[in-house]
């Protein structure tokens, strides 16, 4: 049994793999990262755990705390020059999220040509990996529900909007949302844009459903991504 958590800055995530599948998942808020131990009462004493973390070193040591009470200690995945026969062409290899680096992992053992990897949480991330498996550049801007906030924060008549996508929106709600998302369809598309036609686009994170209404191009929702990284990142040690 493998257990792999993702401590992103909104929600810890992780799930269990029994060597053929993931047999259970689930997610908290990262700010309760110390209620983790509840949940891994019911976890198989001494199994394999793997993690990555982006929240901070506060939330590594709870996380180790409380894992540590059911026998589990986590081996962390950390950005490096190569890993899982992908090659980090980062300015500073160490300085890649640990997310994004476990996510082109994942991606890396769903296909073999280019693919374009985003990450649709409280920042979105659109990373290129390409056929050779060399991670090649990405962005990052901020998530979808961050734009929904700052509108509501720094303008003076804008509301925090519960809008829909809306091609030609027709009040401020719906004009709201439909331009965030429509701001984070443009930036992954003009990614994708040099990409092969073979290319492949993979989504994942929890406003990865959201964004995926607005795109015109293929794509697919992978929700373990991140989580196939990490496995696939022990399976090599």
């Amino acid at each position: 049994m493998l257990i792999a958590l993702d401590a992103g800055n909104s929600r810890l995530k992780w799930g269990l793999h029994d060597g053929a599948q993931w047999i259970e998942h689930g997610a908290l808020p990262t700010s309760d990262a110390a209620r983790l131990g509840e949940t891994a009462r019911g976890w198989p004493r001494g199994a394999d755990c793997v993690a990555c973390n982006v929240a901070g070193t506060t939330i590594e040591a709870i996380i180790k705390r409380s894992l540590s009470t059911h026998g589990l200690t986590p081996r962390w995945l950390r950005p490096s020059a190569t890993a899982c026969g992908v090659r980090n062409s980062y300015e500073q290899p160490e300085r890649l999220g640990a997310d994004r680096w476990a996510a082109l992992i994942g991606a890396r053992s769903l296909t073999s040509g280019d693919c374009l990897v985003v990450c649709a949480g409280t920042a979105t991330t659109v990373d290129w990996l390409d056929a050779a498996g060399t991670f090649q550049g990405g962005l990052i801007l901020p998530g979808i529900d961050l734009m929904l906030a700052s509108l509501a924060r720094n303008t003076a008549q804008l509301p925090l909007a519960e809008g829909s996508l809306r091609t030609a929106p027709r009040n401020t709600m719906d004009a709201i949302v439909s331009g965030c998302l429509n701001a984070q369809a443009g930036a992954i598309e003009r990614m994708f844009r040099p990409l092969p036609a073979s290319a492949l686009c993979l989504l994942t994170g929890g406003a990865a459903a959201r964004i995926s209404d607005a795109l015109t191009i293929p794509h697919q929702i992978k929700d373990t991504l991140i989580l196939e990284g990490l496995r696939r990142f022990a399976l090599s040690r």
